[in-house]
């Protein structure tokens, strides 16, 4: 079953909650990137015999002849790789919430059976859903060329660091920009640990409401988000500082304080600090994994190449993960799933209400 924008998004959202943590927030996710940019030992380079079952997986799936939406994990068989693929779910979330994944043989095959085996890979990890509101469950992350008001990784710009609407978020490198293009990631709990210690009354307010700007998806054009939960020991966190700030031209929407403005500056200059970010240059074969609870992730903008077959070209994946055994994690996080979901039926009621409303006289 693949979840829907609102559904996986709701889900995701749903995040447990018991309390602000009394100080910071330690464990695995709380990294520095200055730490481990001399560092591999978050990388996986697949095996030669890793590749060929890779090669062999995607031949079987294809001769299948299913379409690609009813292609399942039983259709890309991966006995040697699937094991490795649990581990990373584990590491992505409950670990340092990041994998890189070398070596996947995309120059050996089509972009049709590059997608076979990604979107059959998903399923190894989790259930893939949707990243727009017309439904797509395999993006394509490339610059359009089109103008006009369209999502920003459909374009050559910088992205500044944020979350996306799912558990996990996958990108797998086809080809990679004549220059720049860097994907950039930071922990979201070493940034709130890093405002904490700064200004604890600031971070307190990560635990209150942003209203957020949907762009109009899901039926309405803003909703309040909580950027923090905690529970459990884990911080989950969302970012869109963009959006958060975006949001205002909604006509309902209040207008940020100072003090908000000022969170959101500090926030972003954290992550964006050297110290704390990670930068990658994703090459082609290159599968990057990423806790959207933990991880914050950019990119740098960059020149293309002018022949289109050349050009940057990603893959990507929005996946919601299995949920916790713990009864009472589940329970928190079903007390939290009402919440939102009760918020979003709310805001779309108000939605409907304000355009049957008849509009005010003109003066």
């Amino acid at each position: 079953m693949y979840k829907s924008l609102r559904a996986q998004t709701l889900l995701y959202l749903a995040r447990p909650h018991e309390g602000r943590p009394a100080g910071a927030v330690e464990g695995p996710a709380a990294w520095h990137g200055a730490d481990l940019a001399g560092r591999d030992d978050w990388q996986i380079r697949l095996t030669a015999a890793q590749i060929d079952e890779c090669l062999a997986a995607v031949e079987r799936a294809q001769s299948g002849g299913k379409p690609l939406h009813r292609i399942g994990r039983d259709d890309l068989p991966l006995p040697t790789l699937a094991p490795v693929l649990a581990a990373c779910r584990d590491q992505v979330r409950h670990g340092r919430g990041f994998v890189l994944i070398r070596g996947v043989p995309v120059a050996r095959w089509t972009e049709r059976q590059t997608e076979l085996f990604y979107w059959g890979l998903g399923h190894h990890l989790g259930i893939p859903g949707a990243q727009n509101a017309q439904g797509d469950l395999l993006g394509h992350v490339r610059d359009q060329r089109s103008g006009g008001d369209i999502r920003y990784y459909r374009t050559n710009r910088a992205l500044d660091m944020h979350c996306d609407a799912a558990d996990m978020v996958g990108l797998l490198c086809l080809r990679k920009a004549r220059s720049g293009g860097v994907s950039r990631i930071a922990s979201s709990v070493a940034v709130y640990n890093e405002l904490q210690r700064r200004d604890p009354e600031m971070a307190a307010r990560l635990f209150e409401p942003f209203w957020f700007d949907t762009k109009g998806e899901g039926g309405i054009p803003a909703y309040p988000v909580v950027p923090c939960r905690y529970a459990d020991g884990e911080l989950r966190s969302f970012w869109q500082s963009d959006y958060f700030r975006t949001v205002e031209a909604v006509p309902h929407v209040p207008r940020l304080s100072s003090a908000e403005h000022a969170l959101l500056d500090a926030y972003d200059a954290i992550a964006n600090d050297p110290a704390f970010r990670l930068d990658m240059d994703l090459e082609p074969g290159d599968l990057q994994l990423l806790s959207n609870h933990s991880v914050l992730h950019a990119r740098a903008a960059f020149e293309d190449w002018p022949e289109p077959e050349r050009r940057r070209h990603l893959l990507r994946l929005w996946i919601t993960l299995p949920a916790s055994p713990r009864l009472a994690t589940r329970l928190r996080r079903l007390a939290s799933l009402l919440a939102v979901s009760g918020t979003a039926a709310r805001e779309l009621l108000r939605t409907r209400l304000r355009r049957l409303a008849p509009a005010a006289p003109a003066r």
